[in-house]
């Protein structure tokens, strides 16, 4: 556990149990923007990034009570966040079926230039959205395969494939543009 998070946040998640509105603006002030990035990661849409932004805090101030300092604040409204996200993915039928038994690409090669992170960012939107959000969880979140497997509910190799195969759409993407 983090020393600050216990320093700075446990008083804010108290206040917060006891009603405190000035409590929830202030830890939302805290955590907002980095939420907002990741949930614009995983849906790819403003509007939408927005709305799941929303229902996470929401969720999360109605069940503050159970929380109980086993992980951050931060990984817990997280992990709310990216359930938020992918439950509204499944609900627009959005392709999150990752397919099994894909032959893995283990060798990992550099890319012949440099690129900037906007073109990344950009080749990332591009991306089709089971890609997206596992690259996202992977390389920009840092979960590992076996939490991307449970979170999604699939294979940790599905996982792993998925990731291989999204660098390679991300390269291929990125050598075009």
């Amino acid at each position: 556990m983090d020393y600050q998070d216990i320093k700075i946040v446990a008083p804010l998640i108290e206040e917060c149990r006891n009603g405190s509105i000035k409590a929830q603006f202030r830890l939302y002030n805290q955590y907002s923007k980095a939420m907002y990035n990741l949930a614009y990661r995983m849906m790819n849409n403003r509007e939408d990034a927005e709305d799941r932004l929303q229902e996470a805090f929401l969720e999360c101030f109605r069940s503050i009570g159970t929380f109980r300092f086993e992980s951050t604040f931060g990984a817990w409204l997280k992990r709310i966040l990216i359930n938020r996200c992918i439950n509204e993915l499944r609900k627009k039928r959005v392709d999150l079926v990752l397919y099994e038994n894909l032959p893995e690409n283990l060798v990992e090669e550099e890319p012949d230039a440099p690129y900037d992170t906007g073109r990344i960012t950009r080749g990332i939107d591009q991306l089709p959205d089971g890609y997206r959000i596992i690259l996202t969880l992977y390389l920009l979140e840092g979960y590992d395969h076996t939490e991307i497997a449970q979170i999604l509910g699939i294979s940790e190799s599905t996982s792993k494939s998925q990731y291989s195969r999204a660098k390679d759409k991300l390269r291929a993407i990125l050598s075009n543009n």
